[in-house]
């Protein structure tokens, strides 16, 4: 009977090197999310030591002292920030390729500005014509790209500025 409530050898095994891989992540944060992750002393301690060692033999011991540590904090809020965290940087990447697909479609198509302030009225077109046209023009010179860059940082404003405004409505 005690046995059955008891988790078997295997499950023990697996969720300690889930632990353990939960720590890896943690070793790969920032210094700023690792002190928002709020971690015990000890625990945020061996990361720092962690992200310090060199060494692959004792790099991965310490992993394994990081997982043994583990097992005495409640891994739920650590992974709900992890989620929250590949959320917003999933919705960056996203973000950032439907600018480079507004860039592209602007230096393929003069007529794009158009579709463009129908998607997001009070922007200056005449501005991003120009900065279409100066990036054409650089391209075909083979000159460096600086037109390029700024119609991106541009497009990037508007399309930062639209989402907020989703997100407020």
């Amino acid at each position: 009977m005690q046995d059955e409530d008891k988790p078997s050898k295997t499950q023990r095994k697996r969720e300690m090197h889930e632990l353990q891989t939960l720590g890896v992540r943690l070793v790969e944060l920032n210094s700023e999310q690792l002190a928002a992750v709020g971690l015990p002393e000890d625990l945020r301690d061996a990361i720092e030591f962690a992200r310090r060692t060199t060494k692959h033999e004792a790099r991965r011991r310490q992993m394994q002292y990081i997982g043994r540590l583990m097992r005495s904090v409640d891994p739920e809020p650590i992974r709900e920030k992890l989620k929250i965290w590949d959320g917003v940087s999933a919705e960056h990447t996203a973000q950032q390729h439907r600018v480079e697909r507004w860039r592209d479609r602007l230096l393929e198509d003069e007529t794009v500005v158009e579709e463009l302030l129908r998607a997001h009225p009070g922007i200056d077109a005449r501005h991003l014509r120009a900065l279409a046209r100066k990036a054409r023009e650089e391209r075909a010179a083979g000159s460096p790209p600086r037109a390029y860059r700024e119609l991106f940082r541009a497009l990037r404003e508007i399309v930062v500025e639209s989402a907020r405004e989703d997100d407020a409505a």
